[in-house]
């Protein structure tokens, strides 16, 4: 008998995979956590029936989220990862110079999970640099500040992860920020989620200087077409120059890539009358 994993990524769309065994599967107190090994995509990690990762694929979207803003800030030593509980996010930051990463992360069964099942993931989280707190995000940007780089690493904004998309929230971020930081968030498909994405972004530019939305390609998201909001409070993303940015080991991001995924679709600008400083 065939065994397929399928997700609702619209109430119109659905996104199926092979399933070759179940690895793991538990109710969390916070959502159903599962991991399986399939024919195509190697090996998954779902929540609430969503998926959050493949090993054939995970790398674009943490490469994506993590050097962007930290090579647009170009000198981060602190920074602070909100979700991003598989440790993806920490392994591409602990790549650059930085004296210290904090990871909130409110599920400690996606940690453990990680480290079972993705080691190439989690190999971070034993690195002297990086301290793990398992609380809530909301209360632990209100209360800790002198961050250079802020990356909201959320799950859809739905169930836990739905007050980190919110305009009070992102108010906090801005303040647990040195006067250079930085923030970027994980923002969905333009094709599935727009409003929404036009609603973060308007957000985000009403508190920070400057606000840019950059794109990425990732197979197993909806729509494949992904989008991340960056807000800083000093420094123009679209003006670094690429030709000074180092060389790293990575599979998806480039010093090309870095310039170009700032470039985005008409459709896209048209659909969220971008602010003209953007």
């Amino acid at each position: 008998m065939e065994l397929w994993f399928s997700e609702y990524q619209s109430k119109n769309v659905r996104f199926s995979l092979r399933i070759k065994d179940m690895l793991y599967s538990r109710k969390t107190p916070y959502q159903f956590l599962s991991v399986f090994e399939t024919e195509e995509m190697g090996r998954i990690m779902t929540l609430d029936d969503v998926v959050q990762l493949t090993t054939r694929d995970e790398f674009v979207y943490h490469e994506m989220i993590s050097h962007v803003p930290l090579f647009t800030h170009r000198s981060p030593e602190k920074v602070l990862v909100i979700g991003g509980g598989d440790g993806g996010t920490i392994r591409e930051i602990l790549k650059h110079p930085v004296k210290k990463v904090h990871l909130v992360e409110i599920d400690e069964q996606v940690i453990e999970a990680s480290k079972k099942f993705f080691p190439s993931l989690s190999l971070g989280f034993s690195d002297p640099r990086t301290s793990i707190f398992c609380e809530d995000g909301i209360e632990f940007v209100k209360n800790n500040k002198g961050y250079d780089v802020i990356i909201i690493d959320s799950t859809d904004p739905l169930g836990p992860a739905v007050g980190l998309f919110s305009r009070e929230f992102y108010k906090d971020v801005f303040n647990a920020l040195n006067n250079d930081g930085i923030m970027v968030a994980q923002t969905e498909s333009p094709f599935f989620y727009g409003d929404f994405l036009k609603r973060v972004y308007g957000d985000i530019s009403s508190i920070f200087r400057f606000t840019n939305i950059y794109t990425a390609v990732i197979p197993t998201y909806p729509g494949a077409f992904w989008t991340f909001t960056m807000g800083s409070k000093s420094i123009d993303p679209t003006a670094v120059d690429p030709g000074e940015l180092p060389d790293l080991d990575t599979k998806y991001y480039s010093r090309d890539i870095h310039k170009s995924c700032f470039v985005l679709p008409p459709f896209v600008k048209e659909s969220l009358i971008l602010n003209p400083r953007a």
